[in-house]
């Protein structure tokens, strides 16, 4: 399965000297599986799960020294490690904590030699260590399929390419912009973890698909107890699907638990978002760049860090969804808001820890709200989305005077165009606007 991770791994193969690469993300969006990958470009490919192999922690416990590391790894596997011709993926990195510490020495005493690491709630292990390789380790964030991998997954490349050329002066003819809403129907449904994606390519049917969405919801809860003792198992799961509820709207801590404090919900959201489950949604004033100079940090959406996650979590109907060409339902569930959201951090570069902002003005006379902004080079560009194809755009004008901001752009289910000083991009097409001057 193809995922735009391949071309920046095979960037970094060819780097002279490499840092070491770490590969952050939730569990099961595809991290192993891509490395694994990556590593039939190697002539050799070791792969240690320290989760698994825990008789390999000595290794990493008697000595920081790389070069005995590898000498002691491939004395116990059987692979040669040669810089230059052998991947070293050690996997589960979180089990062992010397492992962690030792990737720092890789980069000074072992640069040529091609390591990757990875772990389930990795970050919680590199948040107890009070200093991590900086300067010496390179991170990558993984996320969910986007919607483009997602074409890709379904054998739609050519469809993906014109897709990537349409912009608002050059919209896409009527058949092919309605073939993509009819992706975008299922992609929402479906959502972009990778199991459920490929179980639907191999069978073509949605219902088997959610089966596998409801599995993964399973692990995911029973992942919980791993999280942290501090915050009882049963207020993370509430705090979970309230993030569901919330979607769309300014995340209320009092909403997410009736039978926790406000300590336990902080600490069960941050646990969630460290963990990729979830992501912070900043409210800020939107007066200039960077945008996250004004912060204010008493207001904030989270967003679930899946589509197909999340209306499973909602028990939105299917039948409802399929044949909804306004996609109401999908209003209802503010999962369009949510799609934009995570496409917009789906198409951050794999190495930088994406921001994501909104601007909200509450106020008896004038409410106002704008659900994204990003900046481009100098400039703040406001995003609004629509479920449907119509919609009031008083918060956008109002933003745009009030800000002095030459344009903004409204996301929708219409073809690509412009209307005055809006610019439409259809929901299907977040990526096209980093990639749009």
């Amino acid at each position: 399965m193809w995922r735009t991770i391949n071309e920046v791994l095979h960037a970094w193969k060819e780097e002279k000297r490499g840092k070491v690469l770490l590969v952050r993300g939730a569990r099961q969006v595809g991290k192993t599986y891509s490395i694994r990958e990556f590593g039939k470009s190697f002539d050799n490919y070791l792969e240690v799960n320290l989760e698994e192999e825990k008789q390999v922690h000595i290794f990493f416990q008697e000595s920081l020294d790389p070069n005995i590391i590898c000498e002691n790894l491939a004395a116990f596997y059987g692979v040669p490690i040669v810089p230059g011709k052998t991947l070293l993926f050690i996997d589960e990195l979180q089990s062992c904590i010397p492992a962690i510490q030792s990737l720092r020495f890789f980069y000074e005493k072992l640069p040529e030699l091609h390591v990757v690491a990875a772990g389930s709630l990795l970050e919680f292990a590199l948040k107890e260590l009070p200093t991590f390789g900086v300067g010496r380790i390179r991170s990558i964030f993984m996320y969910p399929l986007s919607f483009d991998e997602f074409l890709v997954a379904n054998g739609e490349e050519q469809l993906l390419i014109v897709k990537r050329k349409a912009n608002p002066q050059n919209p896409l003819s009527a058949p092919i912009h309605n073939k993509l809403i009819d992706y975008t129907r299922k992609f929402l449904l479906i959502g972009g973890m990778p199991e459920v994606v490929k179980t639907y390519i191999q069978t073509k049917d949605i219902r088997k698909s959610q089966l596998i969405l409801d599995d993964l919801l399973n692990a995911f809860y029973d992942d919980f107890a791993k999280y942290k003792k501090r915050v009882p198992l049963l207020r993370i799961r509430d705090v979970f699907n309230s993030i569901a509820k919330q979607s769309g709207s300014k995340f209320v801590l009092n909403r997410a638990s009736s039978n926790a404090n406000l300590l336990q919900i902080k600490d069960a959201l941050e646990l969630l978002i460290l963990a990729g489950l979830a992501f912070r949604v900043s409210h800020v004033s939107g007066n200039g760049i960077p945008l996250g100079a004004e912060i204010n940090d008493k207001k904030f959406k989270v967003l679930l860090f899946d589509n197909g996650i999340q209306q499973r979590l909602l028990n939105l109907s299917l039948t409802e969804q399929l044949i909804d060409k306004d996609f109401s339902t999908v209003n209802k569930g503010n999962i369009a808001e949510q799609f934009v959201g995570l496409e917009l951090i789906k198409s951050f570069p794999s190495n930088i820890k994406p921001s994501v902002y909104y601007w909200h003005r509450e106020a008896k006379s004038s409410n106002a709200e704008i659900d994204y902004l990003i900046q481009r080079g100098e400039n703040i560009i406001p995003i609004e989305v629509k479920a449907g194809t119509k919609g009031q755009m008083q918060s956008m004008f109002l933003f745009l005077n009030e800000k002095k901001i030459r344009k903004g752009i409204r996301q929708s289910l219409e073809n690509f165009n412009v209307f005055e000083n809006i610019e439409i991009f259809p929901l299907y097409a977040t990526s096209n606007i980093l990639n749009w001057n």
